[in-house]
């Protein structure tokens, strides 16, 4: 087969079509050389199409160390001690020239990728703009109580506020030293993101759940939360039963500038925190976004430090961790294995819907979602993806 470079994005998405299936080709067959040329291919169009700049040198380090499995532990002959390696994962640290030739020399990190400048957006409390938090917006929503009186107070008396129920403003300094693992088509507001963040955690907190046990997520806990699905009141019910396994499910409506769709990170105590803006009020956008920041948690959520942010609009980028957690959470709620045979894969009733929903216990909106994701068509099946039908299911929360 005679391929060309790709230029539109419904080649690109056949091209993946055509990737995934000719991933289990054995190398130097047809098959093989065919999957060699269409991942060149794609990769060429995604840096073009979503460019990348250089990593932190911080984010490239926790990459090399993913990429050798190795533990904090490993890099203490290139950093010195275990207090030191943890201060530099955690940006309290900064690099030495000692440090950078070590890690260069003997993990294998560009010289030229270590000694970038450290992002500064994280910084310290001090350095913030108070003014540019949306306060308008985190009033209006609630999630401060305020008088006629104290609608006068200064902008960062507003902010202390929403970071009470977490410690005090103290902790916005934590806030602004956790690395965001931003999936997003659009630049997201670094202060709409901290207040959102924070009100998420907090509303955890409110759960009071009792501490989390490592390992306790798994395949067999995702899958009996995607059967969840089924029911009516499915998003209450999973919001119930993950609350039995210490995993606080909470629902924060999106700030502006952040077009985001979920998050997943630990909380104080812990324990892994799931935040769903319901940004699109659709029983398959529900689902697909909760299964998708459940897989951050099961696969590579590990640290305080670090909160993984989703526009589930955009591509997965060439972040190895977010194409993970889409074939995790895709394969969770329909198995390849399973949708490829099934009439629904080729045809689009409301019949064969139901049928394959039916089989694997799920929502018909879930299938509904996958053939609509699929074709790049979000103009059909539109009263089978369950709009309107999960916002109302939250009453307290100001939409």
């Amino acid at each position: 087969m005679t391929y060309k470079i790709i230029k539109t994005e419904e080649d690109y998405h056949k091209a993946l079509a055509r990737i995934d299936e000719l991933m289990d080709a054995e190398p130097n067959t047809p098959e093989g050389d065919e999957l060699e040329l269409l991942v060149t291919l794609v990769e060429f169009y995604e840096e073009k199409k979503y460019p990348i700049g250089m990593p932190d040198p911080v984010e490239a380090i926790k990459f090399r160390m993913e990429q050798l499995n190795i533990n904090q532990q490993a890099l203490v002959p290139f950093i010195g001690s275990k207090s030191k390696v943890s201060e530099v994962l955690a940006g309290k640290r900064f690099l030495t020239v000692p440090m950078l030739r070590a890690l260069h020399e003997g993990l294998g990190i560009p010289a030229d990728v270590l000694l970038k400048e450290p992002k500064i957006e994280n910084g310290q409390a001090e350095h913030l703009d108070w003014n540019k938090f949306p306060i308008k917006e985190i009033v209006k929503r609630g999630w401060i109580e305020v008088t006629a009186q104290e609608s006068k107070k200064e902008a960062q008396w507003f902010i202390e506020r929403l970071f009470e129920p977490l410690g005090g403003i103290e902790q916005v300094s934590v806030f602004c030293r956790r690395t965001f693992v931003e999936r997003s088509g659009k630049s997201m507001d670094k202060y709409a993101l901290l207040a959102w963040t924070a009100r998420a955690l907090a509303k955890a907190q409110s759960m009071d759940l009792p501490p989390y046990t490592s390992g306790t997520l798994d395949e067999s806990i995702m899958k009996q939360v995607a059967k969840l699905s089924f029911s009516a009141k499915g998003p209450l019910e999973a919001q119930a039963f993950l609350a039995k396994h210490r995993i606080a499910l909470v629902i924060v409506p999106h700030l502006p500038r952040t077009h985001l769709d979920g998050a997943a990170m630990l909380s104080q105590q812990s324990n892994p925190v799931i935040g769903l803006t319901v940004r699109h009020d659709r029983i398959d956008n529900f689902w697909f976004s909760l299964m998708h920041e459940l897989a951050h948690v099961w696969k590579h959520l590990t640290a305080f430090d670090e909160a993984f942010v989703d526009n589930l609009d955009s591509g997965p980028g060439k972040d190895p961790r977010e194409r993970e957690a889409d074939r995790v959470s895709g394969e969770i709620l329909i198995p390849r294995s399973i949708w490829r045979r099934s009439d629904a894969y080729r045809q689009r009733s409301p019949d064969v819907i139901n049928e394959l929903a039916f089989k694997l216990n799920i929502h018909p909106a879930i299938i509904a979602g996958r053939i609509r994701h699929d074709a790049k068509n979000f103009y059909i099946l539109t009263q089978m993806v369950g709009n309107g039908m999960v916002r109302k299911q939250f009453p307290d929360i100001r939409w």
